[in-house]
């Protein structure tokens, strides 16, 4: 009656007919293909087997009481479930007219009860192909967006990534008045590591302190990102500037305590990081990303200011117009700082 062979990967269906003598042949047969198989007996409780258990592939009679398969379809069409639903409209009318209506209500098949079994199952393989390559297309498109927020050099999230998330970490923070810090921190003297050890040590120098930040952040919810060359900024949700101050003398701590190697030689490489927290800035909930992170970067500057391998947590806003990064005089100064650690 129909071929045996299963399908390549076990496919869950969904077949949705009140009439049971049709609704238990069609489970014979689509079992019969390899397929998973969940049934309904009428619209509304097809629609609540989606929300508990979801299928890619429905089949589903058209002449059904309450709600037919045309309204079934038009339901599904304005939902949202977890990947594509392909849906078959099932029908005794095989008018061009009915098909026609039958594609016009969202269906991707449309097909006949007088249709021999063997190509409903043809039918079937087809509805997997179309699912394998949606599923492949939103693979991709992922990929690529994951691409598109990833630092290529060092794996970890780029400054597209930083923009775009610390915008909703802020929103989130501004509405719940809840705490938002940010630590930014470069690499001290790393221009030296280039000229002395080459640019390809440097390279490695800047994947060792992204391993070591990665570990030294305990939490799921703070995450970090490269804003370019040695600079990189850390946000710390629901993190007060106390708390950032001491995840920001361990981050720091883990990054110096330990030598790189570079070929043959060790490099002690250390960090200089500068904290801000919303919690500080007096216009709080009219503030922007960007006055969080400059808020931060004079704290950096600070601390490059004061010796370099050092924490400068902000406790009160520096209204005074700073000079552009480039433009920076980052020769050290002395500047004796209290470091809040546990």
């Amino acid at each position: 009656m129909l071929g045996t062979q299963a399908a390549t990967k076990v496919t869950k269906v969904l077949l949705v007919d009140d009439d049971d003598l049709v609704l238990d042949q069609l489970e014979r047969v689509v079992t019969a293909a390899g397929y998973d198989v969940v049934t309904a007996r009428n619209g509304d409780a097809a629609l609540l087997s989606m929300q508990q258990e979801f299928a890619p592939i429905v089949i589903a009679d058209i002449d059904m009481p309450q709600m037919d398969g045309l309204a079934l379809c038009r339901t599904i069409r304005r939902q949202s479930y977890s990947g594509y639903v392909y849906v078959m409209l099932l029908s005794s009318k095989d008018a061009e007219g009915d098909i026609l209506t039958g594609l016009d209500a969202g269906a991707d098949d449309y097909v006949s009860k007088h249709t021999p079994t063997t190509q409903l199952v043809g039918r079937l393989r087809t509805a997997q192909r179309i699912l394998a390559l949606e599923h492949s297309l939103k693979r991709a498109l992922a990929d690529r967006e994951r691409m598109a927020m990833t630092d290529v050099l060092t794996g970890a999230h780029n400054r597209r990534y930083l923009l775009q998330h610390l915008s909703h970490e802020l929103d989130c923070a501004q509405r719940s008045r809840g705490a938002l810090s940010v630590l930014v921190f470069d690499v001290d003297h790393f221009s030296l590591v280039n000229d002395r050890h080459g640019h390809a040590a440097g390279d490695v120098v800047l994947k060792e302190v992204v391993q070591r930040i990665q570990q030294g952040l305990q939490r799921s919810c703070d995450w970090f990102a490269r804003l370019g060359g040695d600079e990189f900024a850390v946000v710390l949700p629901q993190t007060d500037i106390a708390g950032a101050s001491i995840v920001a003398e361990k981050l720091r701590r883990a990054v110096a305590a330990t030598p790189i190697r570079l070929g043959t030689a060790k490099v002690r490489i250390t960090i200089s990081i500068g904290a801000s927290e919303l919690g500080v800035i007096a216009e709080r909930d009219s503030t922007t990303m960007e006055r969080l992170l400059d808020l931060a970067d004079q704290n950096l500057y600070k601390s490059k200011k004061a010796g370099r391998n050092r924490v400068t947590a902000a406790d009160t806003v520096d209204l005074a117009p700073t000079l552009p990064l480039a433009t920076r005089n980052n020769s050290p100064t002395q500047l004796n700082l209290t470091l809040l650690c546990r």
